[in-house]
């Protein structure tokens, strides 16, 4: 008995001396910066090398299309969407009447189209699920993590036509806006609701405004306004985006407002902070870039502004920041030679290094690429 109660406690003592372990580990982690490089480095694995990583050969000649959606990486070239997986593998090729493409994904939905033209896809995976040729000039298009697409038109009689299909590539209502220009759309992560921002140029200062209709009622009576938010005057609306919880997420020239179901509004300025570059292009976060000076250093600030809290997450480079790219939960920051890729809690996913510059990244839920003259690698996420 007495033994088996020596036993006993010896494995709670152990068990007592390794989460101590774990503990101090974590601290000196979040504590001491060179201890976390460290760690990363040689125990987590998070620093990849330029050509270490699987790739997929490209020819700059023929300057294709690249774009990453879900876990994949796409290549539209000669009007032929390859799509490959993590692995390299081309996994499925569709044929599709696409030069100049503007996309939007979400989730496992990918839309394409004509920009400037009349084509319009929908695909997710290995099936084209629909395909529409549209009167008037494609602008822009977005996507849901349902499918429901929106499209802003122009070239017609009026100034913008925002025309919405379900997944099935059923037309169900056109939204005509006679005086203003419609910047950017976006529909409820519920289907409930599609979002218009819209500019109006006529008078002296430009005047930004965001309609919120009602997709059922619209179906009925397509002029179904369920709530309408004006911004001060000479505020230029750049991009909206639903977010978690039906939070429409509006990012102007120098500010961010956030509207909600209940009608409460919230909103933050980066103006007096001097902001960089800024992104809305996650689940529940806004990110923006501060560059400062230490010394003879420069010291960037990712600011991560999680828009249900309104608390901030930080994380900070030594060097200048050429972009950021944002989707779902995943950040990229390119500065030059190197990529991080972090979440939105800050926290470091890979550090890619390079022997030359970034020339472009693409991003996804799950998958990121790292474009060059000759060749896309691949980083998994």
């Amino acid at each position: 008995m007495k033994e088996n109660k020596s036993k006993s406690k010896f494995k709670v003592s152990i068990i007592i001396t390794i989460v101590t372990i774990l503990i101090v580990i974590f601290s000196f982690y979040l504590a001491n910066e060179q201890f976390r490089t460290f760690f990363d480095r040689y125990i987590l694995r998070k620093e990849i090398m330029q050509d270490s990583l699987v790739s997929i050969e490209i020819t700059e000649e023929e300057n294709p299309s690249i774009y990453a959606y879900y876990k994949y990486i796409t290549i539209l070239n000669k009007n032929k969407l390859i799509t490959y997986s993590a692995s390299g593998k081309k996994e499925y090729e569709h044929d599709v009447a696409i030069n100049n493409p503007v996309y939007s994904s979400n989730n496992r939905f990918l839309a394409i189209a004509e920009k400037d033209g009349q084509t319009l896809y929908l695909v997710s995976e290995a099936n084209i699920m629909w395909q529409q040729e549209i009167e008037g000039n494609i602008q822009k298009i977005n996507v849901n993590k349902n499918g429901y697409v929106s499209v802003i038109i122009t070239g017609s009689s009026h100034k913008t036509v925002v025309i919405t299909y379900s997944p099935q590539g059923k037309e169900l209502f056109k939204t005509y806006l006679s005086s203003t220009l419609a910047i950017d759309t976006d529909i409820s992560n519920d289907n409930k609701y599609l979002a218009i921002a819209e500019v109006n140029t006529s008078g002296t200062l430009i005047q930004s405004s965001i309609k919120i209709i009602s997709i059922a009622k619209a179906q009925k009576d397509p002029n179904s306004i369920v709530s309408t938010y004006n911004a001060d005057s000479n505020e230029l609306i750049k991009d909206i985006k639903y977010q978690n919880k039906n939070r429409l997420v509006c990012m102007y020239d120098n500010s961010v407002d956030i509207y909600c179901e209940d009608k409460n509004e919230e909103s933050f300025s980066f103006s007096e902070k001097k902001a960089l570059i800024a992104g809305i292009e996650l689940n529940s976060y806004t990110t923006y870039v501060i560059e400062g000076t230490s010394g003879l250093f420069t010291n960037t600030q990712i600011i991560i502004k999680d828009t249900q809290a309104i608390r901030e997450n930080v994380y900070t480079v030594k060097n200048t920041v050429k972009d950021i790219y944002t989707k779902a939960d995943n950040i990229a920051i390119n500065i030059g030679s190197e990529v991080h890729f972090i979440n939105t809690n800050g926290w470091l996913i890979k550090r890619y290094i390079s022997t030359q510059e970034v020339k472009d990244i693409v991003i996804a839920d799950k998958i990121a690429g790292i474009v060059y003259k000759n060749k896309i690698e691949i980083v998994n996420l």
